[in-house]
């Protein structure tokens, strides 16, 4: 600088220092703004901001000639303004001394032994307060470096943190901290020596500032997304919406990935979930009615309800039942009422009366098969993924995992592909077996292996196990990665999980408190209900004693000297055993659990994923077994009396009253003994013929049934084809 002579460049200290090539000079802006010997007298665009060139280099001149009383060099251009005071010093040498320059009026300077300073009463004087700028401590004493409020009484600051303050808020944003006063307050930090620039803040004058706040979050965040146009595509009014976290809103889903079918539903992130679970205040998902979810097609059901005094059917007459319904009487007598048939197709839904549904199911079953309704829209979102190009698993039944391990461990599989199984020692099976019958087989053995198998443990319900030879072998991830192809592929799901390990995997090890039933070990339980139902301090004691070297290799041995910290003691044991014992298995069969969306999916529905992990698949009825068949018929009569026939066969079966079961049914048309929870594709149907025997047609899930002229006879056959079918397979 040619006033000052040093080479900072600090603008909070000594302003903008600029060098201008044309005229050959450089100079700290405050430097020139206090300088005793010149004036603003051009434009403000003129010279240096007001200051021509010719004064600049007559005041180098005059500086030149004067000694600073500071640093006792030349150059020394800024003088005292107190009269009789003939100190002269730089800018940056009276700042280091103490000095106030007033960036107001006259710019006037004072020395360090002429300056302003605040009157303080001896009641303010002394002792510490906080900066309320900075939060840092200082010290209430008339020092430069420290400056108080002239508004708020226990109001005190430092001096650059006010000086930092001004630069950034400007003149029209620069006040107290605490009142919020701006004119008592900048008229005496002016006069103390702050400089508040005339502009506007520094966030004002930023270009673009606010742009981010002025645009809405559009990003899918879910790990597999489901759109082929990309994570940021976003149409409104579509299932290709984007909604965003109502808690957070940093995150974001399109409609379609979450199984989201309105724009109305609530939706949180992961993170948010988990914070929710911490807190112990998650809240669950809304679920739609089951009423509401029984309407795919916008039409309302095909029978109505009969009156609730309808006389109850006798055994011997069961296969009238339907004749009940004035519905299929109109169908039946009369070509008017024919508008109960589907226009388009020529279908037509057959429901059971109510009359064949258990009046005494409870209400927990009817909400599990609400979940498991819409837990199969969920996995069907995630089906979108497979693709046509087909891997072979060639499955031998007798060692199942060790085949399962060995075809999802080779190179070209991919859970994104179509599998097809072909059992090994399998002669009889067809083609259309190998791809349906045979696929579903394949993963019901599979389940049933992991079910008993070392990876976990438990009675009933299971929890994971530790194996180190296992997750040396990576086996808890290939479980994990098997139970989601599985779900996905139109396999069974588990069934056999715990509520701890199900909240494990939703909610995180660190946000669930394991429960003496999780406990496998009859040792380890043993010793917990020993130490639970201690009834003495003396007992709880010895009993700790007792156990020395299992609670020591465990981490949970501490001090008992109450006995209340039994229930420390007992929580800290189900915690160790139950689940920091298998952290390590736990990562790895979530990993695994990953494959194709799975996990995602039930962190976010887990109430819905619940009902299929952690339950086995509901038991078919007759009504269950009718409502998922859809009967192609016409309005001709011998077909409807067949319809008739086999919902009265149902019932039989139902009942009792036959030689096979409803599971034996279903396996004799899909090849599968339980309902898969993303159901069956294609859905299955019933056609009537004019043949001999009924058959199964596993490749569409076609039961093709015979027209008869008896029940009797509609019977005999149905009973004579599925057991004869089934006992050629099982050989």
């Amino acid at each position: 600088c040619v006033l000052c002579g040093r080479t900072e460049d600090c603008p909070e200290k000594y302003g903008e220092k600029k060098t201008y090539v044309e005229y050959d000079l450089t100079v700290h802006y405050y430097c020139l703004l206090m300088s005793s010997g010149i004036w603003q007298r051009g434009e403000e665009g003129e010279g240096i901001d007001g200051f021509l060139i010719t004064d600049i280099r007559k005041e180098v001149n005059r500086a030149a000639k004067l000694k600073c009383n500071i640093c006792k060099r030349k150059g020394a251009s800024i003088g005292c303004v107190v009269p009789k005071c003939k100190r002269g010093y730089h800018f940056p040498c009276g700042i280091q001394k103490g000095c106030i320059f007033q960036f107001m009026e006259d710019f006037r300077s004072y020395c360090w032994e002429h300056k302003p300073v605040q009157k303080l009463t001896h009641n303010e004087c002394g002792g510490t307060s906080q900066c309320t700028i900075c939060l840092d401590l200082v010290e209430q004493l008339p020092m430069y470096g420290v400056l108080k409020s002239p508004c708020c009484k226990n109001a005190w600051f430092h001096r650059d943190c006010l000086q930092y303050q001004a630069l950034s808020a400007g003149i029209f944003f620069f006040r107290c901290t605490v009142c919020n006063n701006m004119e008592k307050f900048q008229k005496e930090m002016l006069r103390m020596g702050i400089h508040i620039p005339e502009r506007d803040a520094s966030w004002e004058l930023e270009e673009n500032a606010y742009q981010d706040l002025l645009q809405c979050y559009q990003h899918c965040d879910i790990r597999r997304c489901l759109c082929k146009k990309g994570r940021d595509y976003h149409e409104p009014d579509s299932k290709w919406e984007i909604k965003r976290c109502q808690c957070c809103g940093s995150r974001g889903t399109h409609l379609a990935c979450s199984s989201m079918k309105s724009w109305e539903q609530n939706w949180e992130c992961l993170e948010c979930r988990n914070i929710f679970a911490k807190s112990g205040r998650y809240r669950k998902r809304s679920k739609c009615s089951l009423a509401t979810s029984d309407k795919t097609d916008g039409t309302t059901s095909l029978l109505e309800e009969p009156s609730p005094k309808c006389p109850r059917q006798s055994p011997g007459s069961q296969h009238n039942f339907l004749l009940q319904s004035p519905k299929i009487l109109c169908q039946i007598n009369s070509s008017p009422c024919l508008p109960i048939e589907h226009p388009a197709s020529n279908r037509m839904t057959m429901s059971l009366s109510p009359l064949m549904s258990n009046s005494n199911c409870s209400q927990r079953k009817n909400h599990l098969r609400m979940q498991r309704r819409e837990v199969s829209n969920v996995l069907k979102e995630l089906k979108l993924q497979i693709n046509t190009k087909t891997t072979r698993l060639n499955i031998n039944a007798e060692n199942i995992w060790h085949s399962a391990l060995k075809g999802f461990r080779q190179r070209n599989f991919s859970p994104t592909n179509t599998i097809e199984v072909m059992f090994a020692n399998s002669k009889n099976r067809s083609k259309a077996d190998t791809s349906t019958a045979s696929k579903y087989r394949f993963f019901h053995l599979l389940m049933l292996h992991l079910q008993n198998s070392p990876l976990f443990e438990g009675s009933s319900v299971k929890n994971l196990s530790f194996d180190f030879q296992a997750v040396k072998d990576n086996l808890y991830f290939e479980a994990g990665k098997m139970i989601a192809v599985s779900l996905v592929h139109g396999g069974p799901p588990p069934g056999f999980f715990s509520k701890t390990l199900f909240n494990c995997l939703v909610y995180g090890p660190e946000n669930v408190k394991p429960a003496l039933e999780d406990v496998a070990d009859v040792d380890v339980a043993k010793t917990i209900k020993m130490i639970k139902y201690a009834n003495s301090l003396s007992s709880l004691q010895s009993t700790v004693r007792d156990c020395y070297e299992f609670l020591a290799a465990a981490g949970c041995l501490r001090p008992v000297t109450d006995l209340c910290d039994k229930d420390v003691l007992v929580n800290d044991i189900l915690s160790h055993h139950v689940i920091k014992r298998i952290l390590s298995p736990l990562e790895s069969f979530s990993q695994g659990l990953r494959t194709l969306g799975v996990l995602e999916k039930m962190q976010m529905h887990p109430d819905l994923f619940s009902s299929i992990m952690c339950h086995k698949p509901e038991r078919l009825s007759a009504k269950i077994v009718c409502d998922l068949f859809t009967i192609h018929s016409s309005s001709n009569v011998k077909k409807c009396e067949g319809a008739n026939f086999w919902m009265a066969y149902l019932q039989d079966v139902e009942s009792g009253e036959s030689l096979v079961t409803l599971e034996d049914i279903l396996v004799f048309v899909t090849g599968s003994s339980s309902i898969p929870p993303i159901g069956f594709d294609p859905e299955p149907t019933i056609k009537f013929f004019d043949r001999s025997y009924p058959v199964g047609n596993r490749l569409f899930n076609c039961l093709e049934l015979p027209i008869t002229r008896t029940y009797e006879k509609f019977k005999n056959k149905m009973e004579f084809s599925i057991r004869n079918t089934l006992r050629l397979e099982n050989k």
